[in-house]
């Protein structure tokens, strides 16, 4: 792998078809670790993808790999791993034998190509079925084939698109798991989706695509912190929920309390100072809270209130 750190440069990106427009000067920067390109469809998440890893050339601006455009450029592409949204079918040719043919495409020898598809088809759970034909894999084997073929090559930038589909909960629990390995690595890993409670288990940052343009990018809290006009919901959990109101009715910006059967929930407009005060009185042992749950901060709310 290379020393550098790979990272993703996008300024001012658009692509459009004719008369329709896919991308609208998006503008992103992305760093090793995983990152969620989030969005429903429609929304770019594909187009910019392509524009990432050189198969569409931009119509404006500018996107660069680790320095380099990728378009029509095949360093890059020997440095990109990429897992499709859409199956590519291999009728009557074993995995083995596919991958092979795949990796020695990137420069290896035959024996080094063997070596490295057979360690990827382990990685993603495949090991037992190396002579199978790729056509007779389901949905679930042939989305774990994708990301060993993405992954063959030994890439310092990945990306993933719609990585989860087609999986059972047990597929989707195994595949997370190497897709936090690829992050851990120190590997620039994109995974591109539009189910959010996906993606917030394995991204710590996200990029919020709408209609073609970057609503936001960051971690959850970053962006939830951008949204002062909407208050922030906060569950606490406690054996005394009326004494705690009662406490809470002075902490920063709060705006409504209301107690429940375990616990309180409070409206906040200033979600870090509240979040200090609680910390505080916590510490001089004026609080009892057992959990702080936050209620509106989770990957669908944010997107929620972005999109309003």
């Amino acid at each position: 792998m290379s020393v550098a750190p790979p990272i993703i440069h996008i300024e001012r990106l658009s692509k459009w078809y004719g008369d329709v427009l896919g991308l609208n000067e998006v503008t992103a920067e992305i760093g090793p670790g995983v990152t969620g390109l989030l969005g429903p469809n429609g929304a770019g998440k594909s187009t910019l993808l392509k524009l990432v890893c050189g198969m569409l050339k931009p119509s404006l601006g500018k996107v660069t790999v680790a320095g380099e455009e990728p378009f029509g450029n095949p360093h890059v592409m020997r440095r990109l791993g990429l897992c499709a949204e859409q199956d590519a079918a291999y009728p009557g040719l074993g995995a083995w034998e596919v991958l092979t043919y795949l990796t020695r495409l990137q420069g290896f020898t035959k024996a080094a190509a063997r070596d490295l598809a057979r360690r990827a088809l382990e990685r993603v759970d495949l090991g037992q079925v190396l002579d199978r034909s790729v056509g007779t894999f389901s949905k679930g084997m042939r989305q774990r084939f994708k990301l060993a073929q993405a992954l063959a090559h030994d890439p310092d930038v990945v990306v993933l698109d719609e990585p989860l589909n087609g999986l059972d909960p047990t597929g989707r629990r195994a595949l997370s798991d190497v897709i936090h390995e690829l992050g851990d690595e120190g590997r620039c890993v994109v995974v591109s989706s539009h189910v959010l409670h996906e993606v917030e288990t394995l991204a710590r940052r996200s990029v919020f695509l709408f209609q073609g343009r970057v609503l936001a990018e960051g971690t959850r809290e970053e962006i939830r912190r951008e949204l002062p006009e909407h208050p922030l919901h906060v569950r606490l959990l406690t054996s005394s929920p009326r004494a705690l109101a009662q406490q809470l009715f002075d902490a920063p910006g709060v705006m409504r309390v209301t107690t429940t059967v375990d616990g309180v929930e409070a409206l906040t407009t200033q979600a870090e100072a509240f979040f200090e005060h609680l910390q505080a009185a916590a510490g001089r042992g004026e609080l009892r809270v057992t959990a702080v749950l936050p209620g509106d901060e989770d990957l669908e709310a944010v997107f929620r209130y972005l999109t309003r």
